[in-house]
Formats: C-alpha cells, sequence, structure tokens
C-alpha cells in the first residue's frame, strides 16, 4: 500500500481532495474505503466464528467426560457443527484474501497527498522560486559587430559531426539518438563530472545499479501502476528497462530496517534511462529535447521524517551548484499539484535556458515522496534501540539529466562561426579540449 490504511480512515476527505488535485479520479478512494469497511467486516465474522468453533469443540471434551458415548449421535452432532463452522470460516478466509488484494490494489492507485505548501492547479499555477543567470537572447552581436543569430542544438550537433540523429533512427528508431566523436565525449564528460561532483564534495555514495528491474521494484517506487504504459517491457523475462536510476537504487533498502544512526543514506548513480512517452507534437520532436533514451545521473535519499522538508531544499541546491558552474541560465519552479506526478508530495523542476530554441528545459526534478514510497516498499527505521521501526522518508532529483543538459549547452555556448566553446570544468575531462569545430 502507499497511503497508510489508518491515515485512509483519519482523513479520507483530504486523500479524496488531494487525489482531484492531482487529477486523479477520487473514486478510488472511496473504493478503498468500501474494501476496508468490508475486510473489517469479515475480520470480525472470521474471528466470531473461530471463538464459536473452539468453544463447540472444547465442549466435545466436557461432554464426554461427562460421560457421554464419545461415538454416539451427541457428539457426532457437535463435531459436525465443528465442520460446519470451519468450513464457513474457511470460505471466509478465501473471500478475505481476495478482498485484501483488491484494497491493496485500490490503495497502490491512490496518489500521494501534496503537502500544504504546494500550489493547486495546472502549469499556471507553478510558481518560480528564484531564477540563477541571464537568459541569453536568440539574436546577438558578434565580436566583429555584425549581427548573428544562435542556432537550434540539431542544426549545430549536425554541422559540428557530433549527433547523428538519422542513423539512430535507422539503427533504433525516431528518439534514440547518436552521439559521436566530441558530442560522445561531451555526453560521457558530463556524467563523470557530475558523478565526481555529488561524491566528492556532496557526500553521496556512488552506485551502480541494474538498468533492468523487476515488478517489485517497479511497483515500489510507483511507476506501476501509474506509469506502466511509459516503460519499455521485456516480456519474456518479466523485466522493466529502467525510466530513471531511482527505482533500482531507491530498492536497494525494499524490506529493511535500517538503523538511525546510518540516516541521512544519499546515493549517487548513472544509468540510462528508457521512456516511452516520447513523441510530443510540435518542436519538441526536433533534436533531443524528448527521446526515448537518455542519460542520467540520480541523487536519491533516505531521511528521517523530521529532516524531509529541509532534505528536499538541499538536495535541489546540490542540482544548482552543476548548472552554475556550467554556466547555464536557469530557474527552480514549485510545481503545482496538476504538474508534479502520482507519486510526489513536493517537487522543484529545473529548467536550463536553451536560446537557440528559446524554452526553458527541465534538466532536473527535485522530489520529497515522504513516506508514500516507503509503505510501498517496507523501508523502516529504528529511532532508537529497541523502538518500534518507524518508515523512513524518500527523496530523488535529477543531478543532472541529459540530453537537455546537452542541447542547453550546445545552444548557449556556440559562437558565430559555428563553432562550440567547451565550458572550463568539463575541460580536464574532455582531454582539454577547448572548443569543439567542424573537422
Amino acid at each position: 500500500m502507499s497511503v497508510g490504511l489508518a491515515r485512509l480512515r483519519e482523513e479520507p476527505d483530504r486523500i479524496r481532495q488531494s487525489a482531484i488535485d492531482k487529477g486523479e479520479d477520487p473514486a478510488v478512494v472511496d473504493a478503498a474505503l468500501a474494501l476496508d469497511e468490508r475486510r473489517r467486516r469479515l475480520l470480525g465474522e472470521a474471528d466470531r466464528l473461530r471463538a464459536e468453533r473452539n468453544a463447540v469443540s472444547k465442549s466435545v471434551g466436557e461432554r464426554i467426560r461427562a460421560g457421554a458415548d464419545p461415538n454416539g449421535p451427541e457428539i457426532a452432532q457437535i463435531r459436525a457443527e465443528a465442520r460446519a463452522l470451519g468450513d464457513r470460516i474457511a470460505e471466509l478466509e478465501r473471500e478475505l484474501a481476495t478482498v485484501e488484494a483488491e484494497l491493496e490494489e485500490a490503495l497502490l492507485r491512490i496518489p500521494n497527498p501534496a503537502d500544504p505548501d504546494v500550489p493547486v492547479g495546472g502549469p499556471e499555477a507553478n510558481v518560480v522560486v528564484r531564477t540563477w543567470g541571464e537568459p541569453l537572447p536568440r539574436r546577438a552581436v558578434g565580436p566583429d559587430g555584425q549581427p548573428w543569430e544562435r542556432r537550434p542544438h540539431w542544426e549545430i550537433g549536425a554541422a559540428l559531426g557530433i549527433l547523428d540523429e538519422p542513423r539512430g533512427a535507422k539503427i533504433t528508431g525516431s528518439g534514440f539518438p547518436v552521439y559521436r566523436a566530441a558530442g560522445a565525449r561531451l555526453e560521457r564528460a558530463l556524467i563523470n563530472w557530475f558523478l565526481d561532483v555529488h561524491v566528492s564534495e556532496h557526500g553521496f555514495v556512488e552506485v551502480w545499479p541494474p538498468a533492468l528491474v523487476n515488478a517489485a521494484s517497479a511497483r515500489g517506487t510507483g511507476q506501476i501502476p501509474d506509469k506502466e504504459e511509459q516503460m519499455y517491457v521485456v516480456t519474456r523475462d518479466e523485466l522493466y528497462l529502467v525510466p530513471t536510476a531511482e527505482v533500482p537504487v531507491t530498492n536497494l533498502h525494499r524490506d529493511e530496517i535500517l538503523d538511525a544512526a546510518d540516516l541521512p543514506i544519499r546515493y549517487a548513480a548513472y544509468t540510462p534511462c528508457f521512456r516511452r512517452e516520447a513523441g510530443a507534437a510540435g518542436a519538441e520532436t526536433r533534436g533531443i529535447l524528448r527521446v526515448h533514451q537518455f542519460d542520467k545521473v540520480e541523487m536519491v535519499c533516505f531521511e528521517k521524517p523530521e529532516d524531509s522538508a529541509a532534505a528536499l531544499e538541499w538536495l535541489t541546491a546540490r542540482a544548482e551548484v552543476l548548472l552554475q558552474r556550467l554556466g547555464l541560465a536557469y530557474r527552480v519552479v514549485l510545481m503545482s499539484t496538476g504538474e508534479m506526478g502520482f507519486v510526489q508530495a513536493k517537487k522543484y523542476d529545473l529548467e536550463a535556458w536553451a536560446p537557440g530554441v528559446e524554452r526553458w528545459l527541465e534538466v532536473s526534478s527535485c522530489s520529497n515522496f515522504r513516506d508514500y514510497q516507503a509503505r510501498r516498499m517496507a523501508i523502516r527505521y529504528r529511532p532508537e534501540p529497541g523502538a518500534k521501526p518507524e518508515l523512513v522518508h524518500t527523496l530523488n532529483g535529477s543531478g543532472l539529466a541529459l540530453a537537455r543538459v546537452v542541447a542547453a549547452l550546445l545552444e548557449t555556448y556556440q559562437e558565430p562561426d559555428g563553432s562550440v566553446v567547451v565550458p572550463g570544468v568539463l575541460r580536464p575531462y574532455m582531454g582539454g579540449l577547448e572548443r569543439i569545430a567542424a573537422a
């Protein structure tokens, strides 16, 4: 389950309204409440019949000790009553198992209620919390005083021979670009630099997780059932290609009780990511803004409940450090209830400015799930030795997501002559290369 039964019983109106705020059908809340009531009724009836069967069975011994014939009709009738009660109990237990399975499924379909400070609404309700840097204009004046216009990244990548979309489409299909030469090295440099900063400066533990997960792992983080249609499935083996490293990394501690002294636990991981959602109409079909396969470094945190709100701010700042050092203008957006997703309680999006397409590109999402994922995965901790285990809070954030970072870099650092300046922080990772130019 995701929303606890106790909370569902205590706050049904709030949970119902939270579903509406996220654009979900609140009927699932009512269905879960009805199933919970039916489950409790069945449990009560089964317990009553067990007590009655025990009393009937006990009376057999009492009557035999009082002189009744063990093989006589009186004892036979009592034993028949006990068997009938046992049959009814077995029937109730089968019905109870069905109801509990339906209740579990209903609970999985109730979205995580948003935090009170999350704005209610759709895209229009999103709030820009802060900005950094000055967004460059598409039209500019070069060092020679001549006007020039920044091109979109797909034109730059093709002209420099570092991005090959046609051959990617030939190999696999639309949305699977090929990076080559300095483009491939740029991709690798970004991944390595992201990981080095997170591990060396921010204290994350690096992990290299599988790129395939089982259904239990996908269900634990909320991809199933909410985003199952967006996932690539290896049907024969009943495995899923990861849409984000969040899925395997958060499942590292599934079904575990952690020591309070070990919290917070913070991981950074790189994986390729696979999503079937790409293919939006219009400008997003051009270049590498929406692709089916992309690279991403993910940050995942396990926190004490009282620390998770502050941890979200800290996590977001860790992603901002990378954008600032890359010299990319960006903004931090607090996402509204209708834009934040099924499993998040609160989410910030970091959007980098891409002057060639004159758009803000989402390059990171930093989210607090509170105990929603932990309840699904039974990830708990003991506040102190001997104490009852409690659910941890989980958070994650992109730190950062490619390919949009690459798109923003190419469009921000392009020169009038068509070359692209390599940001200083990446040059050690690219063999000292200072500029990407046409061969």
